[in-house]
C-alpha cells in the first residue's frame, strides 16, 4: 500500500486518526496540518500529490464554525466545496481514493425516522449547505471515493462538546442544556477506526455512507450521561431550542441509519454510551 495523505491533521479527527494508526500499527499516514497543506492552493496540492503519489487521501479539513458560517458563507464555501473539489480533481488524476468527511447538517431534521443515505437533503444552515455542496462536487472528478456523514463528534482531542461540558460542570453549579434536538454522539476515535478499516481492507464499495455511534439521545441526556460517568455534580436543567437562540438553525432530528456502513464496510459500531465511557476514562487518565 502506498502513502495516505491526511489533510487537516491538526484538527480533532486528524489527531484521532494518528492515535488509532499508532494503536493499530497502520503505516503510511502523511499528516498534513493546514499550515503546511492548504486545500485552497491547487499548485501546492499538486506538488504534494506528485511527491507522495498517495493511494488514499483523507480530507479532515473543513470550515466547521456553524454560527459564524451564516455571516461567512463565501469563506465556508471556499473550504467546504472548492477545497474538496481541488482534492477530488487530483484524486481522479492520480488514481487516489478520496475519503471525505461530511455531516448530518445536510438534512433539515424535520422527520422522526433514522436517516438513510438516499433520503432527501435539505440543509437549513450555511454550514450544512456548503458541506452538501462539497459532497456534490466529488463524483464529477473521481469514482473512487467514500463520503462519510457523521454527527456530534467528540474525543479527548481538540475542543468539543464533551470537554466543554466537563469544564462548565466544574465551573458552574447549574447548566441549561437543550433537550428537543435528537441525534447521536460520535466518538471520533471510532470514526477514525472506520476510516482505517476501509483502507486496511482495501474496500472498493465506493459511495456515500452514514457513520455515527449507535443509539439516539438529546444534548440534555448526553450531558447527563457525561456528568453521571464522570461523577460531575452540577445540576442540569432541560430547555427548548427556542430558549437558546443561535445564529444558525440546527436540525431537530438527525439520527442516521448505519445499516449500509455495517454491511458494506464491515464495521462494528459501538453504542454511544459505551464509547463515551472510554473517552471519559482516557480524559481522566490524562488528568
Amino acid at each position: 500500500m502506498g502513502s495516505i495523505l491526511v489533510f487537516g491533521a491538526s484538527g480533532q479527527l486528524g489527531q484521532c486518526l494518528a492515535h488509532v494508526a499508532r494503536e493499530r500499527g497502520t503505516a503510511g499516514l502523511v499528516l498534513l496540518p493546514e499550515a503546511e497543506a492548504n486545500i485552497l492552493d491547487p499548485a501546492g496540492l499538486a506538488a504534494l500529490f506528485a511527491q507522495h503519489r498517495p493511494t488514499y487521501c483523507i480530507n479532515c479539513a473543513a470550515y466547521t464554525a456553524v454560527d459564524k458560517a451564516e455571516d461567512e458563507i463565501q469563506l465556508a464555501r471556499k473550504i467546504n466545496r472548492d477545497g474538496v473539489e481541488n482534492l477530488a480533481r487530483l484524486c481522479g488524476e492520480f488514481g487516489t481514493t478520496l475519503i471525505q468527511i461530511s455531516t448530518d447538517f445536510v438534512f433539515a431534521g424535520t422527520g422522526n425516522q433514522p436517516l438513510l443515505e438516499t433520503d432527501e437533503t435539505a440543509p437549513i444552515s450555511a454550514y450544512g449547505l456548503t458541506k452538501l455542496e462539497g459532497e456534490q462536487v466529488v463524483p464529477a472528478h473521481t469514482s473512487q471515493y467514500f463520503i462519510l456523514r457523521t454527527s456530534w463528534l467528540y474525543s479527548e482531542y481538540a475542543n468539543n462538546f464533551v470537554k466543554t461540558m466537563l469544564r462548565l460542570g466544574r465551573e458552574r453549579d447549574e447548566l441549561r442544556v437543550i433537550w428537543d434536538q435528537a441525534g447521536t454522539p460520535t466518538y471520533a476515535i471510532d470514526l477514525a477506526g472506520c476510516i482505517l478499516t476501509i483502507i486496511e481492507t482495501q474496500n472498493q464499495q465506493y459511495g456515500l455512507y452514514h457513520y455515527s455511534n449507535e443509539g439516539v439521545t438529546s444534548w440534555y441526556d448526553f450531558t447527563a450521561a457525561i456528568f453521571e460517568l464522570s461523577q460531575t455534580k452540577a445540576k442540569i436543567t432541560p430547555i427548548r431550542t427556542a430558549e437558546y437562540p443561535t445564529k444558525a438553525t440546527r436540525p431537530a432530528y438527525s439520527v442516521m441509519d448505519k445499516t449500509k456502513a455495517k454491511t458494506q464496510l464491515g464495521v462494528v459500531i459501538p453504542h454511544w454510551r459505551t464509547s463515551l465511557a472510554v473517552c471519559l476514562r482516557r480524559l481522566a487518565e490524562q488528568g
